[in-house]
């Protein structure tokens, strides 16, 4: 019987890459018409649908397929998830496939895996660093830089799982010998049909959990404490205070006791203590890590760019790249952890509400509204705090300039995506820094 993968971006192609090899019939598609996709197609043997009328076609040939793994990018909505549900042909995910081809080797390596709204790329690296530290050969695989079904072939002996929803909402076998559930909030509602989807989706990280597995969650939220009560798994709690992880005595500490000083983390913003907590239950409830080799992953720690990142300060005004938060929630993280900002935000919106954003109005000098979401943001804002538009991000760079003074900080946390203006994230944090590098040229001629 044949595969049918869909959607040829990174992911798909990977997944497809990944089950040519094993020698199963395949079938890609695709919704845009490509000479790239012709070219894969061929590489890997496998027949080729794209274009419009791509999902029309596979829908026709919905008999012949075991199983269709749509790639991230496609949402539930799409007509070729409806007709595999028609069909009742199994729907299975990037991680799906790779989790049953691990479990059905001879020696499969452990797993911790994490979820969540905001937060999951850190923990996942700092888990992988965690694991690293103790001893172990361990991979940051899912939704990072390298999809799981990539580094199956790896010398590794541990995997960091990062789950995003749209990975988890094709899961039923996956697990984990620990998981975590960070948070939730409104996200990806361009995805997912509503909100309880969403939530459902992200739950799913533990469907499948054992007595011996262990499941961590937040203990601010209670709707995930419960959810984890709800599992076979053993629940350990994180958060800043009243948690099994939680911080006391100015030092990161667990049933264990004191992990590591809070002073010798690079950066510890609330988030990354939290962040930090999490992944230290991760590594040390589940055995696979010790205390010295988390405590030493932890202060050699760097944060990936595009995370509250410096870029220069200017004036005696400071200049913070945070273009991954791409959601109000994600923005939230850094709205906190300044006391006078004037925030760039903007994008394309994924149906969320931005009025969240302006949550923080004794912290807000200014905002600069671009982008799609311009007139959203500026909604959002009205009555809050001075709101100026621009039309590209180095007249946003300069009008956040001219409005801040000395001890603000011009802070880039678009709480929408970049598919507007960019290709992604990474490359409007790299603008950002751009324009913020020609002021501090301009400043020294």
């Amino acid at each position: 019987m044949t595969t049918l993968v869909y959607g040829l971006a990174v992911a798909g192609r990977s997944t497809a890459r990944f089950l040519a090899a094993q020698g199963e019939p395949l079938v890609v598609a695709d919704d845009r018409v490509s000479e790239e996709h012709q070219s894969f197609a061929s590489s890997i043997g496998a027949e080729l649908h794209q274009g419009p009328d791509a999902a029309m076609a596979c829908a026709r040939r919905m008999g012949e397929f075991v199983q269709v793994a749509p790639s991230p990018g496609i949402p539930e909505s799409h007509p070729i998830i409806a007709s595999a549900l028609r069909a009742k042909v199994e729907l299975v995910s990037e991680i799906e496939l790779a989790y049953r081809h691990e479990r059905a080797g001879a020696a499969p390596r452990p797993i911790v895996a994490i979820t969540g709204t905001d937060g999951k790329t850190t923990t996942t690296l700092m888990a992988a660093a965690m694991l690293s530290a103790s001893g172990r050969r361990a991979a940051a695989v899912g939704n990072t830089e390298t999809p799981w079904v990539e580094a199956l072939d790896e010398a590794h002996d541990a995997y960091a799982v990062e789950c995003s929803s749209f990975r988890l909402h094709y899961t039923r076998d996956f697990r984990a010998e620990a998981a975590t559930w960070l948070n939730l909030a409104p996200d990806h509602l361009d995805w997912h049909r509503d909100l309880e989807s969403y939530r459902r989706a992200k739950e799913r990280i533990w469907c499948a959990a054992r007595s011996s597995d262990v499941a961590v969650a937040p203990i601010r939220d209670q709707g995930i404490v419960a959810s984890a009560r709800n599992t076979a798994a053993r629940v350990v709690t994180f958060g800043l205070k009243n948690a099994d992880y939680r911080v006391e005595n100015d030092a990161l500490v667990g049933p264990q006791g004191r992990i590591v000083d809070v002073g010798q983390l690079g950066r510890a913003l609330p988030h990354d203590l939290t962040n930090a907590l999490a992944a230290s239950a991760l590594v040390l409830e589940s055995g696979l890590g010790t205390v010295e080799g988390v405590a030493n992953a932890l202060a050699r720690y760097q944060h990936a760019p595009h995370r509250i990142q410096f870029v220069a300060e200017i004036d005696g005004v400071s200049y913070y790249n945070d273009s991954k938060a791409t959601s109000p929630h994600a923005a939230q993280a850094a709205l906190t952890s300044f006391d006078r900002i004037v925030l760039i935000a903007g994008g394309k919106n994924k149906g969320l509400d931005l009025s969240s954003m302006a949550s923080q109005p004794q912290r807000m000098r200014a905002v600069v509204a671009t982008g799609h979401s311009a007139d959203l943001v500026a909604e959002a804002f009205a009555g809050v705090c001075t709101v100026v538009r621009a039309s590209s991000m180095e007249e946003a760079v300069r009008a956040a300039q001219r409005s801040a003074e000395p001890g603000d900080v011009v802070l880039l946390s678009p709480g929408c995506t970049s598919y507007d203006w960019y290709s992604n994230y990474g490359e409007r944090g790299d603008d950002f820094a751009r324009c913020v590098q020609d002021l501090t040229k301009e400043k020294a001629t």
